[in-house]
């Protein structure tokens, strides 16, 4: 009996070790949780950010998308026949009847081609997609030629 004690307290652990033991456990896991809690919020800042710039870059384009409006609206009001009118009245044109009107034939000019605003009459050609065959076998085929028969494999590295 005296064994079996001398034993136990050979292998037992002073109180102190135990309390320094679950002290450690305790840091690493509040560390461990620490590091977490970071990663977290680093994570969080810069989804934050990036959402911001994306609010900024979008408020932006809305800016921007403004201004060439306005741009087209100022465009269209001098390009219109009233301001168009004026102006020219102002640089000293003159508005023509049409027998004041005179053509001059130009040598090797050989005048406006017509615009085409439709294709050719003719077959109609589509724009089909043509897909490899290597992308239309199957997993169990290509096993089958390149696993259970190498022959195939080793013959296509050949030259």
């Amino acid at each position: 009996m005296e064994g079996v004690i001398r034993v136990t307290q050979a292998y037992s652990q002073a109180p102190w070790r135990k309390q320094l033991q679950v002290a450690l456990l305790f840091l690493v896991g509040l560390i461990l949780v620490a590091v977490v809690a970071a990663v977290y919020l680093n994570v969080t800042a810069e989804a934050v950010t990036m959402g911001t710039d994306i609010q900024n870059m979008q408020w932006n384009i809305e800016q921007l998308k403004r201004t060439n409006e306005d741009l087209q609206t100022q465009l269209a009001y001098l390009t219109s026949d009233g301001t168009m009118e004026k102006r020219a009245d102002n640089l000293g044109f003159k508005q023509v009847q049409s027998d004041q009107i005179i053509y001059i034939k130009v040598p090797g000019y050989p005048g406006r081609e017509p615009a085409v605003m439709a294709p050719p009459a003719g077959p109609a050609v589509s724009n089909a997609v043509v897909m490899s065959p290597e992308y239309s076998q199957s997993l169990l085929d290509w096993f089958e030629k390149n696993v259970l028969q190498p022959a195939g494999l080793v013959a296509e590295v050949r030259p």
